[in-house]
């Protein structure tokens, strides 16, 4: 029985969705916050640094959202926050949480569909190999910290999350002010595949995740039904009621946003949500119009 939860990252889109329907179902919450804790609802952290097990005892379930942004041009600087967010941030709350004198029943954990790297036209699931290059990388880093909860027997989950839509920000808040204005297109070649999931069942399959004793491991948080770039500009224009004639050349998008641009907009990604599905995970929204329409009407 899942009472208290802890949470961190709540200021993102995800968590910003999360934390009232948590409250709504009873939870008690706790966030765990950079900077003074204003409250007893809070409690101070730093990611850099090792955290007390007694401050983050006596949590039913333990959600950690919390990283960096990887928008932006990737200079070293860029790429060393990108990392340090993730895996060291983990690997510290990992190891307090495994101290613990009352462990968590559960640790969910966000890692990223970055791990699969640029694959092409490949079906890829939970089971799949990583690719190669800085965001695989740091994925699969950020997926080993949580070594430490596996290890003193915490049942964790990796959610390995594609493009999240939400009507505030995100890939798509981004993506809204071109085709408002008529002037969006298809990035490179549009042949790019994309997995997306609405954001309500972002928050609805991490509450699924909580009750489901036998998740554990990988779990990819996206929709069943990837569509192209080509087939995701025809659809977002389609419901703004607005042409898509504008593309966007591959050699502008590196121009641009560099190794950013290259390993994010123009990547592709065909990811199938497996684990869901056989864990019986009712999708609201399978299919990207649907989405967009309920986004978009409100």
């Amino acid at each position: 029985m899942i009472s208290r939860i802890l949470v961190s990252g709540v200021s993102g889109p995800i968590g910003a969705a999360l934390l009232p329907t948590l409250k709504t179902r009873g939870y008690e919450i706790t966030r765990l916050v950079r900077g003074a804790a204003t409250g007893e609802e809070q409690i101070s952290w730093n990611p850099g640094k090792p955290i007390a097990p007694e401050a983050v005892s006596g949590f039913d379930a333990v959600v950690h959202l919390a990283g960096e942004s990887i928008v932006g041009r990737w200079t070293d600087e860029k790429k060393r926050k990108i990392r340090d967010s993730r895996v060291v941030g983990t690997c510290s709350l990992a190891q307090a949480l495994a101290q613990a004198k009352e462990k968590p029943q559960v640790f969910v954990c966000s890692s990223a569909i970055g791990y699969y790297g640029d694959r092409g036209n490949e079906g890829l699931n939970e089971e799949s190999a990583p690719g190669s290059g800085f965001l695989p990388d740091v994925c699969r880093e950020w997926e080993a910290a949580t070594s430490a909860a596996i290890d003193a027997g915490i049942r964790t989950v990796q959610m390995r999350t594609g493009i999240v839509l939400s009507p505030k920000g995100g890939a798509l808040g981004k993506m809204l002010t071109p085709f408002k204005m008529g002037v969006g297109g298809e990035i490179g070649d549009g042949q790019q595949w994309m997995s997306w999931i609405d954001v309500q069942d972002m928050v609805g399959a991490i509450h699924h995740i909580l009750k489901s004793d036998l998740l554990q491991g990988p779990v990819n948080m996206v929709a069943p039904k990837p569509v192209t770039n080509a087939e995701f500009t025809q659809t977002l224009a389609s419901v703004l009621s607005r042409p898509a004639i504008f593309p966007v050349p591959a050699f502008v998008v590196k121009l641009a946003f560099g190794e950013m641009g290259e390993t994010v907009l123009l990547g592709s990604q065909r990811v199938e949500p497996t684990q869901l599905v056989m864990s019986g995970y009712p999708f609201r929204f399978s299919s990207l119009r649907a989405s967009l329409e309920n986004i978009l009407k409100h």
